[in-house]
């Protein structure tokens, strides 16, 4: 990530909240409740998933990479008792994801840094979850080699993200996701016990929410201008992308 990047994304992160309309989007086609701040596309059920998998307790500490406004990191804390840290490169992201954990009385940590760089000790976190976000490491295996590095043996990886649906035909695709496969990559960072499950069902949610954004009348809502922008991109190569759940283990 650059200087640039990390501006882009304050910006985006400060336009949510002026933006009723998109939160209530995210709410109503993900099941989200309202206290949960989303920034990316996973589901009210898929949280159920992620949260099993993950298999945190009290007095772990859970490291939620590129944890956005922080939403699903508090909310899985909040079921588990694990101590929960956060890490993004964006301040602005982080002072709302501080400000939220205050408002639900969650004893959570948040700190700047990167997909690759995290900034935290090795050996240092019981389980790690990245939400949509593996794709914006560059390249991908070294944000995967980073929580490889900071995860205890035995430690726990939960993801999500997209795929090529037929890898070697990604031409239209968004850069970052070209190439990726995280069953491959994740081996190769040193991980065990993967496993990378297709959810479709996922997927279809997330067409809807597309279609859905698209009806609104954006006025002057910059958020929701970003999203339609967004969702046109993604509509545009929908089919061309699958996704994927992903799990491993570190040895």
């Amino acid at each position: 990530m650059t200087s640039r990047d990390a501006d882009y994304f304050d910006q985006w992160y400060d336009d949510m909240t002026r933006s009723e309309v998109r939160d209530g989007l995210f709410e109503s086609v993900l099941g989200l409740p309202p206290h949960l701040l989303s920034t990316s596309l996973l589901t009210w059920s898929g949280i159920d998933s992620v949260v099993a998998a993950l298999a945190v307790s009290g007095g772990d500490v859970l490291l939620d990479l590129a944890c956005g406004r922080g939403g699903y990191g508090l909310e899985i804390a909040s079921r588990t008792g694990a101590r929960l840290l956060g890490v993004d490169f964006s301040a602005v992201a982080l002072e709302q994801a501080r400000r939220r954990a205050g408002e639900l009385g969650l004893d959570a940590t948040f700190q700047v840094g990167e997909l690759v760089r995290t900034g935290l000790a090795d050996d240092s976190v019981d389980a790690v979850m990245c939400v949509d976000a593996v794709q914006f490491a560059s390249p991908p295996v070294a944000g995967l080699r980073e929580c490889r590095r900071v995860l205890v043996p035995d430690g726990r990886l939960v993801m999500t993200c997209w795929e090529p649906a037929e890898p070697g035909d990604d031409q239209l695709l968004p850069q970052r996701l070209r190439g990726l496969d995280l069953d491959r990559d994740l081996r190769a960072a040193g991980f065990t016990d993967v496993r990378v499950t297709e959810r479709p069902d996922w997927r279809e949610v997330e067409r809807t929410l597309w279609e859905e954004s698209l009806k609104v009348d954006a006025g002057d809502d910059r958020a929701m201008h970003s999203m339609q922008d967004e969702a046109r991109r993604s509509l545009d190569t929908f089919d061309q992308l699958r996704r994927v759940f992903a799990t491993a283990t570190a040895p």
